[in-house]
């Protein structure tokens, strides 16, 4: 009973040695140092690997393999964009300074401008338009809210003579007319606008203001109101364009109308529209009433034509000659021409067989010949003395007959 465990202990440890046996064999070679190696690293670093810096013989051998089993990714390169290259432009723009006004000359002759706020951008203007003429001078003289009516705030039949004497002008330019549409004081009592007795004592006021503008006997110029926004002011502003025009051409003056300038096809007011170039421009402002910068510019264009003409063009590049200012005559003898010679008047070479004669004149014979005497009239004495034309060679243009011949036809 006691010989049989025995025997099975035996048997046990033989088969655990031939298990081990085998599991040996099956361990792959390696050198004996990795093996000693292996064999000195703990389980932590079995599992997570030795940690850096441990020490250096096994550092350097963890970065080796580190380095070996996982690349390292390739450096990074760093990249210079070119900066843009800056095109100069094809059109160089050159700003030049505004020119200076020309100088005025001592006898420059002078324009009156009076007037209310329109007049006053106007004559601004107009002093623009004529800055390069030496010739002509612009006085503004204007209130923005004066008129005919309320001469208690402004009297311009008391400043006007006034302003002639100070100015001397060569031309009073007129614009008024846009703060009248208000009572009038007559006398004692204050009459309201449109009413007949207000527009007699209007004209009448018209017919002062016009008298004494004519007195110095100048050119005498009364600019038409435009249209405003307002459908019953520009209406109103119709009926005193018509008395200016009618009143100021009786007093022999000229009247500028600038209602067209200001409206479209239909007659309709408009803010925006053409400028004194021909481009769209805003010529009014936002109340309707005032003048943008266009459209004091393209008033004083107006104005300045009238001007210019009544001033017989005084300007820089205009001179009139007369007998004051051209140069001395004189008359010279030709060169190489000897001043013994008779000189004779020149003659068509046509012309001696005309009359008659074969020779040009001053062509003397070497030897005198008495003179030749026709009685046989020459064809210019026919023509001149009995109307008679001598007949045309045939083949001339003027060679017309009837021919009835066929013989002489053919020929």
């Amino acid at each position: 009973m006691s010989a049989k465990p025995a025997a099975n202990h035996g048997r046990t440890g033989w088969r655990f040695c031939a298990v081990l046996l085998g599991a040996v064999l099956a361990l792959p070679l390696a050198p004996a140092e990795s093996i000693a190696q292996e064999q000195r690293r703990t389980l932590f670093e079995m599992l997570f690997g030795k940690p850096v810096g441990r020490d250096g013989g096994s550092n350097r051998e963890y970065q080796r393999r580190s380095r070996r089993d996982f690349p390292s990714a390739p450096p990074t390169r760093s990249v210079t964009r070119p900066q843009p290259t800056k095109k100069t432009p094809s059109v160089v723009q050159m700003r030049t300074a505004k020119p200076e006004p020309a100088a005025k000359l001592e006898n420059a002759r002078r324009v009156l401008v009076i007037g209310d706020f329109l007049a006053g951008g106007m004559g601004e203007e107009l002093v623009n338009a004529f800055a390069n003429s030496p010739a002509i001078v612009v006085d503004v003289r204007a209130n923005g809210s004066s008129g005919l009516v309320r001469t208690d705030y402004y009297d311009w039949f008391k400043t006007l003579p006034q302003f002639i004497t100070e100015t001397n002008p060569a031309t009073i330019v007129i614009m008024m007319g846009s703060n009248d549409r208000q009572q009038m004081q007559i006398g004692d009592s204050k009459e309201k606008f449109g009413t007949e007795i207000w527009f007699k004592e209007y004209e009448r006021r018209i017919d002062e203001l016009l008298t004494l503008a004519g007195r110095p006997k100048v050119p005498v110029l009364w600019v038409g109101l435009p249209a405003f926004q307002s459908p019953s002011l520009s209406a109103d502003l119709v009926g005193f364009n018509r008395l200016y025009r009618n009143h100021v051409e009786k007093y022999g003056g000229e009247f500028v109308d600038v209602w067209d300038g200001f409206v479209d096809e239909a007659g309709k007011f408009v803010v925006t529209g053409y400028d004194m170039n021909g481009q769209q421009a805003r010529l009014r402002e936002a109340d309707g009433i005032g003048m943008t910068q266009a459209g004091k510019r393209k008033l004083a264009f107006y104005v300045e034509k009238f001007v210019r003409r009544h001033l017989d063009g005084a300007g820089p590049d205009l001179v009139k000659l007369d007998g004051s200012n051209l140069p001395a005559l004189t008359s010279l003898p030709a060169l190489g021409i000897d001043a013994g010679q008779v000189r004779t008047q020149p003659i068509s070479l046509t012309d001696p067989a005309l009359d008659g004669g074969d020779k040009l004149l001053g062509d003397v014979p070497p030897s005198p010949t008495p003179a030749r005497v026709s009685v046989v009239e020459s064809p210019r004495e026919r023509l001149t003395k009995r109307g008679e034309m001598a007949d045309a060679p045939a083949g001339r243009i003027d060679y017309y007959r009837v021919v009835t011949d066929t013989t002489q036809a053919k020929q």
